[in-house]
């Protein structure tokens, strides 16, 4: 269909853009007390559909839903909701999938799980920005303020949850923007680089692909970059998981962002230092992620 985006509501079905789906009082639009995910659709020539890796992208939906107190989804009912929409979603090319929850009405008891919670998500035609960040981008780094170690044993700082409350993250693009970079590297408070707003750094170092941590960062556990590295692994290469500084991947032999929408996109430079651009990896990387033509 020519529809620029649909919206679907567990249990009542799919809609077009505009269509009212939330209360004004939802604890995901006043608090931010909710999570999401994202992947990407595909759309063939004939007009059938894939969306990439949609069991993982449930198993992180899940594990950041216990994560802000609620209960795993019930996947059946999600997919025939997803089903139902991409039945009447037919336009060739990409799309994204972004899938949602939040605790319910404030009315309820806040943090205490939700007996009505909202279930909602969107299939929203794959933006031009997107597509555009993969010929590559200039990144500057901004400290998140946080150390290193600051999600270790603290979980209401919902380390590796994907909340509904990204305005930081949206603020920190922003600020990209305007320093007139396309993205952001956030740095830990003790000078470790942790991941970008929507996307984790892989970074190739001594020969090896490496990426940060997940324990103790609060980043989020990447799909992208986890298929990548077992790709990888299995074709050969050594792969690792460190924390980094802002100067070793500036010296390493190359460095991007990998994330379920975008796919791989080649750091360009670091707060003004141009990167090794490597072609062929970056083909290698674009293959195991599953994002070639």
């Amino acid at each position: 269909m020519s529809a620029q985006q649909l919206v679907g509501v567990i249990g009542r079905g799919v809609f077009p853009a505009g269509h009212l789906v939330i209360s004004a009082d939802d604890l995901g639009f006043t608090r931010g007390d909710g999570c999401f995910d994202a992947t990407r659709v595909v759309t063939r020539a004939g007009g059938s559909s894939t969306v990439e890796n949609l069991d993982a992208h449930f198993d992180r939906f899940d594990a950041s839903i216990v994560g802000v107190g609620g209960d795993p989804i019930n996947r059946d009912a999600w997919r025939e909701t997803i089903d139902q929409a991409l039945s009447q979603w037919t336009s060739p090319g990409e799309a994204v999938l972004k899938i949602m929850y939040s605790n319910g009405q404030e009315t309820q008891t806040l943090g205490a799980g939700a007996d009505r919670p909202t279930e909602v998500f969107t299939l929203t035609q794959m933006s031009a920005g997107n597509i555009a960040d993969r010929a590559g981008v200039e990144v500057i780094t901004l400290n998140r303020g946080m150390s290193s170690t600051a999600f270790a044993d603290a979980p209401w700082l919902l380390g590796g949850v994907k909340s509904l409350a990204y305005a930081v993250n949206i603020a920190a693009k922003r600020e990209a923007h305007r320093r007139g970079a396309g993205d952001v590297l956030f740095t830990s408070s003790d000078g470790y680089v942790l991941e970008a707003p929507t996307s984790a750094l892989v970074a190739l170092i001594d020969g090896v692909l490496v990426t940060t941590p997940i324990e103790g960062t609060g980043i989020l556990n990447s799909i992208t970059q986890r298929m990548v590295f077992a790709a990888a692994e299995a074709e050969g290469y050594t792969t690792d998981q460190l924390l980094m500084t802002p100067a070793q991947v500036i010296d390493g032999d190359g460095a991007w962002f990998l994330s379920s929408v975008r796919g791989v996109v080649p750091i360009l430079s670091l707060d003004g230092t141009a990167l090794p651009l490597h072609s062929d990896l970056t083909e290698r990387l674009r293959r195991w992620a599953r994002f070639t033509d």
